[in-house]
């Protein structure tokens, strides 16, 4: 259980960080491309975490 906490603080801690690398890159006008790197990298994990969670909560036998 502890494993999927610390992916779900790694996911959120990716995308928090390269919304912030944008911003400040953007407003330097520096490229942005580290940042959306980190966005696109995050959003891909958010994706493969949840069908895992969906398929760990498909197989539990809830109320049987």
């Amino acid at each position: 259980m502890g494993i999927f906490i610390i992916y779900w603080a790694v996911v959120v801690l990716l995308f928090v960080i390269g919304i912030i690398q944008i911003i400040i890159k953007a407003a330097n006008n520096q490229p942005v491309k580290p940042g959306l790197q980190l966005v696109i990298a995050s959003a891909i994990m958010l994706v493969i975490g949840a069908g895992a969670c969906a398929v760990i909560l498909s197989n539990l036998k809830i109320g049987h």
